[in-house]
């Protein structure tokens, strides 16, 4: 008798045969039928705005990737443009599944409480060559002219931008903003060139403007080699998919084991970069950085429409460019109704971040709420909306640090708004490392000296070094409101200070470094840093007793001490003056803190390593070039160094 298990067994034999046989219908299936749609429409059920994905064409043909967001209701609303490489689409889509406009931009966007408050219509846009965009990407792509033959730039594109947007989004009134920070800051200074007439506002946030005199690429000559892997990334591939690599937890160790910049950048392969490339070849001054600076640019420009300017006083990476932009554009500004600054006590970028503090330096409220609040949007309503009232913005609204105050001014520096002058006052650096308003008398010490080697070259903030980046627990973002008090310990750092504060001493303006000092090698950098010192004891705040907080600082590559453009050996041995400014400031030193002024010859590894051997390139220096070298600063009568404040005085 068969059994019941035996009866299933052949009943699936005859099943797998059956399947098996030649020529049965099954076999001619090799695949199931998809269960996706050719393409998925989503219904954005309960979402509060229109995401528009669109390829926006230029004038030449390509077409540049483009993320439109439009407020659920809206009806002849303003439209806030952002230019990016960046990536369009990962800036506009911080929430992933979040059906709200807010959720998505939160924690990138440029003016996200002005948007979600103020019902503006979002867009943010690739630039060409990077991301979802079409053509060739180049670095900071020049104007057409002598650095760039072809028909487009970044000022065509927005123009070919905006006048697709107002033919193209019904929702809107027809008026165009377009806004940005560091390299999405350089981009709404490019739009000013030939603006189209739907473009009524700009404002560039801690734009890049010149690359070689103070932004990202070199300070004075002192390149910023710690921005090696910005390039490689953002140069290397469409997608920044490339990452640059770590070969040591503390960057000092990495950068010391190559070397020179250059030997770095050989070993990792940037050379396949154009960029890197580009900067390989111009160290100095010459007319590719000169034909690119954005403040030269526009000063030769009509100036068209409304500009706000946004500066950070602590801003790590792009701390020259606002103020000298707001200086060539300002002697346009007749009636004083179109150049506007502000300036906050923020980092690079800080003006959407928590503006309540920067590093251990506290201000005791949200500074850059403030700003989006009280500044930037009702200067923006006033010129994108409808019948918008005109908006009581000061033509400078600068923030005062050490009595943590905004101030309103008539221009910068104003020093006040009535009442006052800045009158630049030397502060000399006195023999016994002493600091004071009065010029060293006869019969003190000469100079004050100390050795700079190369192989041992000063920490610019506090070991281990992190590589550069906003998301690391070591806030590079912050570093330039560390506290100094280690390098002010250290024997190759002169650290010049002042007898304690009995009234309240501002300053309003540019410091101007001006060093008499030799050397015994034949090239050398300087660093000089202006410091408030605090009292041994802060009541309410321990921590900060004797805190070291960098007012101003900068560095000088002495080989372009005659000229910026043509590099020359120094003289060894001879006392040379070194004259350059520093970032401006609006501080308030207060009774009780005293002033310091510290000197040192590196500052690594954000700049490279001057050899203090004169050599013709020194991305190409070789081990043997790295020489220690006795450093001086002379504080005689005829050969005082000093630095010059921008002091504010009653009138």
């Amino acid at each position: 008798m068969q059994t019941v298990f035996s009866r299933r067994l052949f009943s699936l034999t005859l099943v797998i045969c059956a399947i098996a046989a030649p020529g049965h219908a099954s076999a001619q299936v090799t695949t199931l039928p998809s269960e996706m749609p050719a393409k998925l429409t989503p219904t954005n059920e309960g979402f509060d705005h229109d995401r528009r994905d669109v390829m926006i064409p230029m004038r030449d043909g390509v077409k540049l990737h483009t993320v439109i967001l439009v407020p659920k209701g809206s009806r002849r609303a303003p439209i806030l443009l952002t230019r990016t490489p960046y990536n369009a689409t990962e800036l506009t889509s911080y929430g992933g599944t979040s059906s709200h406009l807010g959720s998505n931009l939160n924690g990138y966007d440029n003016a996200l409480d002005v948007i979600i408050g103020g019902g503006y219509i979002r867009v943010v846009q690739d630039v060409r060559g990077k991301y979802g965009s079409e053509g060739d990407y180049v670095m900071n792509r020049p104007l057409h002219g002598p650095q760039n033959p072809t028909s487009v730039d970044h000022a065509t594109d927005t123009y070919d931008t905006v006048d697709w947007l107002v033919k193209n989004i019904p929702e809107s009134n027809g008026k165009v903003g377009i806004l940005g920070i560091s390299y999405d800051g350089f981009l709404p200074l490019m739009a000013l060139v030939n603006p189209h007439p739907a473009l009524k506002v700009s404002v560039p946030m801690n734009p890049m403007v010149d690359g070689w005199m103070g932004d990202d690429w070199f300070h004075n000559g002192a390149f910023r080699q710690q921005n090696m892997s910005y390039i490689y990334e953002q140069d290397g591939t469409r997608d920044n998919s490339a990452k640059w690599w770590t070969s040591s937890y503390d960057d000092y160790d990495m950068f010391m084991q190559a070397g020179s910049a250059g030997e770095l950048g050989r070993r990792r392969g940037l050379e396949q970069v154009g960029f890197w490339n580009k900067v390989l070849a111009h160290p100095s001054y010459d007319s590719f950085w000169q034909d690119q600076a954005m403040d030269k640019v526009l000063a030769a420009q009509p100036l068209k429409i409304p500009v706000m300017l946004v500066h950070s006083l602590w801003d790590a990476e792009d701390i020259y460019g606002a103020m000298a932009v707001y200086q060539a554009l300002k002697p346009k500004d007749t009636n004083n109704d179109k150049v506007f600054l502000v300036m906050g006590p923020w980092h690079h970028g800080g003006e959407i971040d928590d503006g309540s503090s920067i590093g251990a330096v506290k201000f005791g409220r949200n500074t850059s709420k403030e700003f989006q609040r009280d500044v930037l949007l009702p200067f923006l309503d006033q010129y994108l909306k409808d019948a918008a009232p005109k908006a009581d913005i000061a033509a400078v609204t600068a923030f005062e640090t050490g009595t943590n105050t905004w101030r309103r001014l008539p221009s910068w520096p104003a020093g006040c708004a009535s009442g006052c002058t800045v009158t630049p006052t030397p502060l000399y650096m006195e023999p016994g490392l002493k600091l004071g308003f009065t010029a060293p008398a006869a019969g003190g010490a000469a100079f004050d000296e100390y050795v700079s080697d190369p192989n041992k070259p000063v920490p610019f903030r506090a070991r281990p070094t992190r590589a550069v980046s906003y998301d690391s627990p070591a806030r590079w973002a912050d570093w330039l409101a560390d506290d100094q008090r280690e390098q002010s310990g250290r024997t190759d750092v002169l650290a010049f200070t002042g007898d304690a504060l009995t009234a309240p001493t501002k300053i309003s303006g540019q410091a101007i470094a001006n060093l008499i000092a030799s050397t015994d090698g034949t090239d050398a950098d300087w660093v000089v840093k202006l410091i408030d010192v605090y009292p041994d004891e802060v009541a309410g705040d321990p921590a900060m007793g004797g805190f070291q907080l960098m007012v101003a600082a900068d560095i000088f590559r002495g080989r372009y001490r005659e000229s910026f453009s043509a590099p020359k050996a120094i003289e060894a041995n001879k006392s040379l003056q070194y004259r350059f400014a520093l970032p401006p400031a609006n501080h308030v030193f207060l009774p009780g803190h005293k002033i310091m002024v510290q000197v040192q010859s590196s500052w690594f590894p954000l700049y490279d390593r001057n050899p203090q051997t004169f050599v013709p390139n020194i991305f190409w220096a070789k081990p043997g070039d790295y020489k220690k070298a006795v450093q001086r600063i002379y504080h005689a009568p005829g050969q005082a160094s000093y630095v010059e404040l921008p002091l504010v005085v009653a009138r």
